[in-house]
């Protein structure tokens, strides 16, 4: 008898696994500037950090970039880009948020935003997200490569802090890509990092028969590792996210 109890405790819990929903399809929405745009294949090298971003997660996720070159906050609003991603945004989503580049750009009227403007933008994209029950998550723009006696210098002062301080208030997730990638620079040193970059001499790429010397831009190495760091925060800051990385193979 104890034998077959112990049988009947065995399948009913087999039977239990066996019928435990998968989880959900869930989709990664990624909103921003070039530095994590998806690139056509006349500006290769030239990578977005989402673009080797989708590789990393199993099929129960999608990774939808909708980046756009020398967007800001307010030119992704205005161009009619952010309200289709609220559209089809469904409970479970990620909503990616990273502006800043052209947002800071004064001299270039037709994408500037306010320090003000770019926060009530910022907060628009988090209570709009919400209001979907998807999860957003807030970035610092990623650093520029300038340095000064050694040391990569802040490129994104004021609004990189007002990302900061938006995350704060409305609680929510915040990577601050712009200290990380700053720490990735220190570590590759000033002449080497240079491999991260579109740093092209002239003649070395068809795409760029005169050359390229890019500190904005990512190279397919800067992009890898950016979007890397990404991932480890999404690690480190225990999103549910994290459950649906692609496992490792263990070669036996």
């Amino acid at each position: 008898m104890r034998v077959l109890k112990m049988w009947l405790i065995f399948m009913v819990a087999l039977g239990l696994v066996s019928f435990q929903q998968a989880p959900a399809k869930i989709t990664v929405y990624l909103i921003g500037d070039s530095t994590l745009a998806d690139k056509e294949t006349k500006a290769y090298p030239e990578t977005g950090w989402g673009m080797p971003f989708h590789y990393f997660f199993d099929s129960t996720v999608v990774v939808d970039n909708r980046a756009k070159n020398g967007r800001s906050t307010r030119t992704f609003i205005s161009e009619n880009r952010w309200q289709p991603v609220v559209d089809q945004l469904k409970e479970g989503d990620y909503v990616f948020i990273q502006f800043g580049h052209n947002d800071e750009s004064k001299e270039k009227t037709d994408r500037y935003t306010s320090p003000d403007d770019y926060q009530k933008n910022l907060v628009k994209f988090i209570s709009e997200t919400r209001a979907r029950k998807a999860y957003p998550v807030l970035l610092t723009p990623v650093t520029r490569r300038r340095f000064k006696d050694g040391k990569p210098e802040e490129t994104h002062v004021d609004y990189s802090k007002l990302v900061v301080e938006v995350a704060k208030d409305q609680k929510v997730t915040c990577i601050d890509l712009d200290t990380k990638s700053r720490e990735l620079l220190q570590r590759f040193g000033e002449e080497q990092s240079k491999l991260l970059f579109l740093q092209l001499a002239p003649g070395e790429h068809p795409n760029y028969p005169e050359g390229k010397t890019d500190n904005t831009h990512f190279s397919e190495l800067g992009a890898r590792l950016v979007a890397q760091m990404v991932l480890s925060e999404i690690r480190n800051q225990k999103l549910e996210l994290a459950n649906r990385i692609v496992k490792p193979v263990v070669k036996k």
